[in-house]
C-alpha cells in the first residue's frame, strides 16, 4: 500500500469557533523578553497545535498583530487566547494566587530534567520561556514553583526558544493527556 500525503481539505482542522470552544490543555504560556518576532509567531502556532490555554506576552515581547509574528504564526494569534502585561513577575505571582502551578525553562540550580518532569494530575501548569540571550530573569527564576531543563547532549546546550517551546509543549501535552481520556486530545 502506498503511502498518501493527506491534502489540507483532509486534515479535519478546526475553525476559529471550534477552537475557541475546544476544551484546552491546561498549560500556559509565558514569554519573557522574546525579541524575535518569528519566535513569537511560532510560539503561537505550536500553541494553537496543542490547545494550549493561554499566551503572556511580556516586557519587550512584541504583540500581534504584526506581519513578522503573522508570517510564522499562520494565523494562530486568532485562536489562541493572549495578554500583554509589561512585567513577566507580576503574571507569575497573579497566575500562583490562582493555584497555576509556574516553571521556569531555564538551566538552573536545582532544575528538574524534562524526561523526570511530572505534572500533577488535574493542575494547571505555566511554562515561563526567556530572552534569547539572557534567558529567563533571576526574579522569575527565584520566584517560579521550579525549574524544568531540556536534557541536552551535545556541544552547545542551548535551543532556539521556538524549538523549546515545541519540545516542551509537546512533552507536557503527552503526559497531561495521559491522566484524562487519551482519545480526548488524541482522536481524528
Amino acid at each position: 500500500m502506498e503511502n498518501r500525503k493527506l491534502k489540507n481539505s483532509e486534515l479535519e482542522r478546526k475553525s476559529v469557533e471550534e477552537f475557541k470552544e475546544a476544551k484546552k490543555t491546561p498549560i500556559i504560556v509565558i514569554l519573557d523578553n522574546i525579541r524575535s518576532l518569528n519566535n513569537i509567531g511560532s510560539v503561537f502556532r505550536t500553541a494553537d497545535a496543542f490547545l494550549i490555554e493561554k499566551i503572556y506576552l511580556c516586557g519587550i515581547t512584541a504583540r500581534p498583530p504584526h506581519k513578522d509574528i503573522q508570517k510564522t504564526a499562520l494565523g494562530a494569534t486568532e485562536t489562541v487566547d493572549w495578554e500583554y502585561t509589561e512585567n513577566t513577575l507580576d503574571v507569575v505571582k497573579r497566575l500562583q494566587k490562582e493555584k497555576v502551578k509556574v516553571f521556569s525553562v531555564e538551566q538552573a540550580e536545582g532544575a528538574v530534567m524534562l524526561n523526570d518532569f511530572q505534572p500533577e494530575k488535574g493542575e494547571t501548569c505555566a511554562v515561563v520561556f526567556g530572552n534569547e540571550v539572557k534567558g529567563v530573569q533571576q526574579e522569575v527564576v527565584t520566584a517560579s514553583d521550579g525549574i524544568i531543563e531540556i536534557p541536552q547532549l551535545g556541544s552547545k546546550h542551548s535551543l532556539n526558544i521556538a524549538v523549546s517551546t515545541g519540545v516542551i509543549l509537546w512533552d507536557l501535552f503527552v503526559k497531561i493527556s495521559s491522566h484524562t481520556s487519551r482519545n480526548s486530545y488524541f482522536s481524528h
